[in-house]
């Protein structure tokens, strides 16, 4: 166990070298300071909203990114069919960074690219390491978020690895099927919901098996947040290389399904930008998400089949309803505005 902290501590002595030290919008530097740390966990070679969030998050000055990690997917995932489907998501972010112009200026961590073989065997990567040392800092004051639009993997082996984490962070994750008690499945649903999927044993050690702080965010609220096509072609295309960039993104997916006679309407789900918005997008006074609805719920047990069992001795986590897509999107346009203006 020694040896394995003195590679984190080693690896992420080089890596705060790099530091977020003031937004990258300067019109909002003056009055917006940070008030809490994030560490951004995604699949980002997988479906775009992943990068329409992480853009959405380093625009963000009130949640100072310190880690970004690319994690991996399911086996033979339609988005890539690699084995090395982590290693490829790091490629994602520091592709977004470069048509940002923002190469360097954040320190990218590749995480596993296998699922847990099993709930008390920790995964260990550099993703991993990144939140048990940002985790364990002694000298932060702002809280420090752990915001994932995919699988668990990175969370629950850095749990593994240093279960002293569970107090010192609280985790965001998109993710899990529909709670019966609070919203009815989709039309044609999935038992098991696409981000508990990627690595199930993963999230029986965040729910099962750790005291972990959660703030989940369920299909059903996942799937409020829809942006229009015709919204992304009025409000994000023109916006520079970045809005071109993730416009593209959007349009290869809708062309890649139409060839395979598959239409998927005329809105996308950016089910990964609630992130940033119980995050960044807190309210000044008393702060919390305010403008989103949530409800306590005991956590609930994750079988082997990644559905629900019920534990009535579960901690409470927070587990979201309504989502103010308003504010998420509106604030996402407008800074990409900004954004474009200076680039």
């Amino acid at each position: 166990m020694k040896t394995i902290f003195t590679s984190i501590l080693s690896v992420f002595a080089v890596a705060s070298l790099i530091a977020q030290t003031t937004s990258v919008l300067p019109e909002m530097n003056q009055f917006v300071k940070p008030r809490y740390r994030v560490i951004v966990d995604n699949d980002f070679g997988g479906d775009p909203d992943g990068l329409f969030q992480l853009v959405h998050q380093i625009l963000s000055p009130s949640a100072e990114i310190k880690g970004i990690i690319g994690s991996h997917l399911k086996p033979n995932d339609p988005f890539d069919k690699s084995n090395i489907t982590a290693e490829n998501a790091v490629k994602k972010v520091n592709e977004t960074l470069e048509v940002m112009n923002l190469k360097n200026k954040f320190n990218v961590f590749q995480g596993s690219n296998e699922q847990l073989k099993d709930t008390k065997t920790p995964n260990i990567s550099e993703g991993a390491k990144a939140i048990v040392a940002e985790a364990m800092k002694a000298d932060e004051k702002n809280p420090l978020f752990v915001v994932c639009g995919a699988g668990l993997t990175e969370v629950a082996s850095a749990y593994l690895m240093e279960p002293k984490i569970a107090d010192k962070i609280v985790v965001v994750w998109i993710g899990g099927p529909e709670y019966l008690d609070l919203s009815t499945p989709p039309p044609g649903f999935t038992p098991l919901e696409y981000n508990l999927g990627i690595d199930i044993k993963a999230g029986q050690v965040v729910f099962n098996e750790s005291n972990l702080n959660i703030w989940q965010i369920p299909r059903n609220a996942y799937r409020q947040t829809l942006m229009s096509y015709g919204e992304l072609i009025t409000k994000v295309k023109p916006e520079g290389k970045t809005g071109a960039y993730l416009t593209k993104k959007i349009e290869d997916l809708m062309e890649r399904v139409q060839k395979l006679n598959f239409h998927i309407g005329e809105t996308y789900i950016m089910g990964d930008s609630p992130l940033v918005l119980v995050t960044a997008l807190q309210s000044s006074f008393e702060a919390d998400s305010s403008s989103s609805s949530y409800v306590l719920k005991n956590a609930p047990k994750i079988d082997d089949n990644g559905l629900y069992q019920y534990n009535s001795k579960g901690r409470n986590i927070r587990v979201y309803t309504q989502l103010d897509t308003r504010l998420m999107f509106d604030d996402f346009y407008t800074k990409l505005k900004l954004f474009n203006k200076k680039n």
